[in-house]
């Protein structure tokens, strides 16, 4: 991933005022930028004047951001194609989750796929062996099938002997009705409960125990100071947290600002381009990008911290938030990268109750 030092964040923001109050074109300010950050400084300004109301010249830049795109990445690219596809207007097209479909193209991806195998066996690699049924909670359960995979590796590699509840927890009650169907088919007899609610909205009210908390690209749907009382809620009723994240700079940057385009130029560009390049209908992949993707980027460019949706954390910060929330009780026992490139990476993180 690639960051700005302190001086060029001052510069994008200087530059991107006046920009915004003048005629300036994209060949006037590509001598001022580090080169290989061009087309990131071209769609910070192309998201900025069309937050602006001036869609003509936000496509005049973004147009130059896509002249200069390379590596499999051109979020630049994809963002006109989205805009020619909305009015010229960066909105959030739907309510991401609302229908699954999308998310579970999204999961299907090759890369996805490998990644989310390496998180089932770096999981199962970590926790210890259970003398008892297990109690798991899945916080952002989505479709299920991420649960119903790591149990089975669980059990098949000898960790616990049965599972005897699951706790589901989503927003989404068509995901909620998915995640029943593939756990029970895949474990049928456990128990399945389920809350229908974010765990922003259910965290005060657990009150037993459960031995795995386990959250995958769901825990990052609040700020950091949200993740922290709910980390704390959660703390007495469990005995492992697994998380499975992708790490980006999308939490304590503000709208606007410079540090907050650049990680969403990588890193939903980075996946956005695994999407488009897996062989599938047009109007799934469109879907996904659209119901799913660019429902989320329109929030982090849109929205101001508290009411957007998204908030993914650095790696670093991740790390601070469990060592603030969960230590000494709970110390780190795995941080292992299920994917990674320059621009993006997707990673597991397990810590536990020390015994």
């Amino acid at each position: 991933m690639l960051f700005l030092s302190d001086d060029e964040k001052t510069a994008w923001a200087e530059y991107a005022h006046k920009i915004t109050h003048s005629n300036a074109t994209p060949a006037q300010y590509e001598d001022r930028i580090r080169p290989n950050l061009i087309p990131a400084f071209e769609y910070f300004i192309g998201v900025r004047l069309a937050a602006e109301g001036q869609n003509r010249r936000a496509t005049e830049w973004l147009e130059a951001a896509t002249m200069c795109e390379e590596d499999g990445l051109f979020s630049a690219a994809f963002l006109m194609s989205f805009l020619q596809r909305h009015n010229g207007t960066l909105v959030k097209p739907a309510v991401a989750f609302e229908d699954p479909r999308p998310y579970i193209h999204f999961a299907g991806v090759p890369i996805m796929k490998e990644a989310r195998s390496h998180l089932v066996r770096q999981f199962a690699h970590s926790l210890p062996s259970f003398d008892h049924p297990l109690r798991f909670m899945d916080i952002g359960c989505g479709d299920g099938s991420l649960t119903a995979k790591v149990l089975s590796q669980v059990i098949e590699t000898g960790k616990a002997d049965s599972i005897d509840e699951v706790l589901l927890v989503d927003s989404s009650p068509a995901m909620i009705e998915l995640a029943k169907k593939t756990i029970s088919g895949a474990h049928p007899g456990i128990t399945i409960t389920a809350e229908n609610a974010r765990i922003q909205d259910c965290s005060a009210s657990i009150s037993h125990h459960y031995d795995i908390a386990m959250s995958s690209l769901a825990y990052h749907h609040m700020p950091v100071e949200d993740k922290r009382v709910h980390l704390a809620r959660l703390k007495p009723w469990i005995d492992h947290f697994l998380l499975f994240e992708m790490d980006a700079n999308n939490d304590t940057p503000d709208i606007h600002s410079p540090e907050l385009a650049l990680s969403v130029y990588q890193s939903y560009g980075r996946i956005m381009d695994f999407v488009y390049a897996h062989d599938a209908p047009v109007e799934i992949v469109t879907d996904c990008i659209d119901s799913f993707l660019m429902t989320e980027v329109a929030s982090l460019l849109t929205q101001p911290r508290g009411e957007r949706t998204e908030y993914h954390m650095l790696r670093t910060q991740w790390h601070d938030l469990f060592e603030s929330s969960l230590a000494p009780e709970f110390s780190l026992r795995s941080d292992s990268s299920c994917y990674a490139d320059e621009y993006v990476t997707l990673f597991t993180m397990h810590y536990a109750r020390n015994q």
